[in-house]
C-alpha cells in the first residue's frame, strides 16, 4: 500500500491565524483612518500589543485608581486620545435680545464628538470593553484667537472576569466601548454596588444674553432688585444644555446620569455670550440586587 504523505494541518492551522490576525489589523487600520486618526497613533496602538508577552500598558490612572480598577475586574491595555483642532467661526444677530447662538453650539458640541469618536476607535483598535478616567478638555490656541484644540484621552480597560450581566457585554447599545469620566475610585464603587458605565453624556448651549439699555442701568442704580431678563436667559441656556445630555441618556437606554456637571465658559466671545456645557456618566443595571457599602468613619491622625 502506497502512504500517502501526511499533511501538515498544525501549519497551516498557524498560517489561517496568521493570516486571520491580519485582516483584522487591516479592518482595524481602516477604520482609525476612517475616523481621522494619524499614522503616528496608529504605529502606539500597534506597539502595546495587549495580552502578548512582555507587552506593556500605559495609564493617566493614579497608583490607587490603577489597584481599584484591576480589583473591579478590570486590566488596562493602554492610554487612548482624541484631538481635533476645529475653527470655531461667529454667528451674527440681534445682540438687544437674548438667544442661543445654534451655529456655536453645533460647532462646540462636533468639535467635542470629533475627539471623543477618535478616543473611541483607538480603544476599539486595542480591544476594548470600555475607557476609563476620561477628561475632555479644550485649548484656545495662540495661532488664533477662534482656533480651539478640543482633547479627549483616558485609559482603554478590559474586563477581565467581571460579569457584564444581561446582554452578555460591556459595549454599549451602539457597539461601542463604554466611557466614562468617573475616578478609578468611583468606577470601583459604581461596578461593586452593581451598575456599570454606558457612555459619557453631553449637551451645549452657546447663548447670548441681551445688553441692557442705559435706561435700565440707570433705574438699577443703588438699587437690590433682580434683573429678570438676566436670570430667564441663564436658566434657559442651562436647561438646554442639560435636556441635550439627557436626550443622549434616554438614546442608550440608560437608567440614569451620574456625576453630572454643569460648567460655564465665556471662552474668547466675550462677557455676553457664553457656553453652558452639560456633561455626565450613562448608567445601566448590572443586576437588580444591588450592593452598596456602607460609609465607615475614618478618623484622621492629623493634629
Amino acid at each position: 500500500m502506497t502512504e500517502l504523505p501526511r499533511q501538515d494541518t498544525a501549519g497551516k492551522a498557524g498560517d489561517a491565524g496568521k493570516a486571520g490576525d491580519a485582516g483584522k489589523a487591516a479592518d482595524a487600520g481602516r477604520r482609525l483612518a476612517a475616523a481621522g486618526v494619524p499614522e503616528d497613533a496608529m504605529r502606539r496602538l500597534a506597539q502595546l500589543q495587549p495580552g502578548q508577552k512582555g507587552s506593556i500598558f500605559t495609564s493617566d490612572l493614579t497608583v490607587n485608581e490603577f489597584l481599584l480598577v484591576r480589583e473591579a475586574g478590570f486590566r488596562p491595555l493602554g492610554l487612548v486620545l482624541g484631538s481635533s483642532v476645529y475653527h470655531v467661526g461667529i454667528q451674527l444677530g440681534r445682540w438687544s435680545k437674548n438667544q442661543e447662538l445654534t451655529k456655536l453650539s453645533q460647532a462646540m458640541y462636533h468639535a467635542r464628538e470629533l475627539a471623543m469618536s477618535r478616543m473611541e476607535a483607538e480603544a476599539s483598535a486595542l480591544g476594548a470593553d470600555g475607557i476609563v478616567g476620561v477628561r475632555l478638555d479644550i485649548e484656545f490656541k495662540e495661532f488664533g484667537s477662534d482656533v480651539a484644540e478640543f482633547i479627549a484621552i483616558g485609559t482603554a480597560v478590559k474586563a477581565d472576569g467581571a460579569d457584564p450581566g444581561p446582554g452578555g457585554t460591556w459595549l454599549n447599545n451602539k457597539g461601542k466601548p463604554f466611557t466614562s469620566d468617573l475616578s478609578g475610585q468611583d468606577f470601583w464603587t459604581l461596578i461593586r454596588a452593581g451598575y456599570a458605565p454606558l457612555d459619557m453624556v453631553m449637551g451645549s448651549c452657546v447663548y447670548h444674553v441681551a445688553h441692557q439699555r442705559f435706561a435700565q442701568v440707570l433705574s438699577n442704580s443703588g438699587r437690590n432688585v433682580e434683573i429678570e431678563p438676566f436670570t430667564q436667559a441663564l436658566y434657559d441656556a442651562r436647561e438646554l444644555a442639560m435636556s441635550r445630555m439627557q436626550a443622549e441618556a434616554e438614546d442608550l437606554d440608560a437608567e440614569g446620569i451620574v456625576a453630572v456637571q454643569l460648567r460655564q465658559h465665556s471662552h474668547t466671545w466675550g462677557a455676553h455670550t457664553t457656553e453652558f456645557f452639560a456633561i455626565g456618566t450613562a448608567v445601566r443595571p448590572l443586576r437588580d440586587d444591588h450592593v452598596i457599602d456602607r460609609p465607615t468613619m475614618v478618623l484622621s491622625l492629623d493634629v
